[in-house]
C-alpha cells in the first residue's frame, strides 16, 4: 500500500479528520499539501508530519473558488513537482431548522462543501488529464447526505450533491484512468462530541480507552483513526479498478452504499391518474414508503448517560 513518490492535497486538514487523513497519507510515503484557513493550524499540521519523518507544506486559503483551487494545485507542483491524490475534506457547519436558516447559513455551507469540492476536483482533473496522470480523487460525504438529518438542510444538500458529482466524474474521467470515489466517515469528532447519544463513546476515546462494542460494531462508530485506512487504500494503486463508489467506514464497520434505485415499480395501461396513484399507495404500496434519517438503535442501559 506504499504511496512513495506520490503527492497529495488534503483540504481542510489543519485538524480533525482532515489532519488524520493527511498524516496517514504521509505515513504511507506521500508528500502532503496541508490546507486550512488558519495559518497556525496549518503550520502545526505540517510540523506533526515532518516531525514524524514525512514531507508536508501548507497552502492557507479558504476553498470555494477557482483561484483557491489553482493555488492548491500550483502549490503541490511547486513544492513536490507533481500531484497524484486529492482529498476534498474542507467544510463548515451552520446547523438550524429550515424556517430559521438564513441565506448566509445556506450559502456558506454550499460554498465550502459543494463548490469547494467542485472547484478543487476540476483543477486537479485538468492537471491530471494534461499530464496523463491516473490520479485518485477522494471526496468526503456524510450519512446526512445519504439519509438526511434534522437541522442540516444546507449540509445534507452539499453532501448529497458531492456524491452525485462523484458518480458523474467517474463517468467523465474513466477514459483518463482517474478514479473518483466518495467516503462516508462515521467517527468521534468535535461535532459528534456534542451529541448525547455518543457520550459514552466520546468519553472512552477521551480517556484513551477502547470504545464499547455497541458503538464500534452495532452502529459503526469509532475513532478518527478508524477512517484513515480507507483513505490510504483509495489513494493507492491497489484501488485502480474502483471508481464512482460511495464507501462508508467507522469503528469496525465497512459499507458499500447502494446507488439510488427504484424500490417499487408498477405499470398501468394508459398511464396513471391521481385516483389510480392514490389507490396504489393505499393498496400494493401501503407500508413500502422509504424511511428518512439515520436509524439508530436504542442505547443499552449501561451506556445511556441520560439515565445517570
Amino acid at each position: 500500500m506504499s504511496l512513495d513518490g506520490k503527492v497529495a492535497i488534503v483540504t481542510g486538514s489543519g485538524q480533525g479528520l482532515g489532519l488524520a487523513y493527511a498524516q496517514e497519507l504521509a505515513r504511507q510515503g506521500a508528500s502532503v499539501v496541508i490546507n486550512d484557513v488558519n495559518p497556525e493550524s496549518a503550520a502545526s499540521a505540517v510540523a506533526s508530519i515532518t516531525a514524524a519523518g514525512g514531507k508536508a507544506t501548507a497552502v492557507v486559503v479558504p476553498v470555494g473558488t477557482g483561484e483557491a483551487a489553482k493555488k492548491l494545485v500550483d502549490g503541490a507542483v511547486a513544492a513536490f513537482g507533481r500531484l497524484d491524490i486529492l482529498v476534498t475534506n474542507a467544510g463548515i457547519l451552520r446547523d438550524t431548522v429550515l424556517w430559521k436558516m438564513s441565506d448566509d447559513d445556506f450559502d456558506a455551507v454550499i460554498a465550502t462543501h459543494l463548490k469547494g469540492t467542485f472547484t478543487c476536483v476540476r483543477e486537479a482533473a485538468i492537471y491530471f488529464r494534461e499530464n496523463e496522470i491516473p490520479g485518485h480523487i477522494i471526496c468526503i460525504g456524510s450519512p446526512t447526505g445519504q439519509r438526511g438529518n434534522f437541522g442540516q438542510t444546507n449540509y445534507a444538500a452539499a453532501k448529497a450533491g458531492i456524491v452525485g458529482m462523484v458518480r458523474t466524474w467517474a463517468l467523465e474521467l474513466k477514459k483518463a484512468g482517474i478514479c473518483v470515489n466518495a467516503v462516508i466517515p462515521v467517527a468521534a469528532t468535535a461535532m459528534t462530541a456534542t451529541v448525547p447519544y455518543f457520550a459514552a463513546a466520546v468519553e472512552a476515546a477521551d480517556k484513551g480507552e477502547a470504545m464499547p462494542d455497541f458503538f464500534r460494531k452495532d452502529i459503526g462508530f469509532g475513532t478518527i483513526d478508524d477512517v484513515t485506512g480507507l483513505i490510504a487504500f483509495l489513494a493507492s494503486d491497489a484501488s485502480n479498478s474502483i471508481t464512482g463508489q460511495a464507501i462508508g467506514v467507522g469503528g469496525d464497520r465497512l459499507q458499500l452504499w447502494t446507488h439510488p434505485e427504484a424500490a417499487e415499480t408498477e405499470y398501468r395501461d394508459g398511464g396513471w391518474s391521481a385516483d389510480d396513484i392514490a389507490a396504489e399507495f393505499a393498496g400494493p404500496w401501503s407500508g413500502k414508503l422509504q424511511s428518512v434519517g439515520e436509524r439508530m438503535p436504542a442505547l443499552p442501559a449501561e451506556l445511556d448517560r441520560s439515565q445517570k
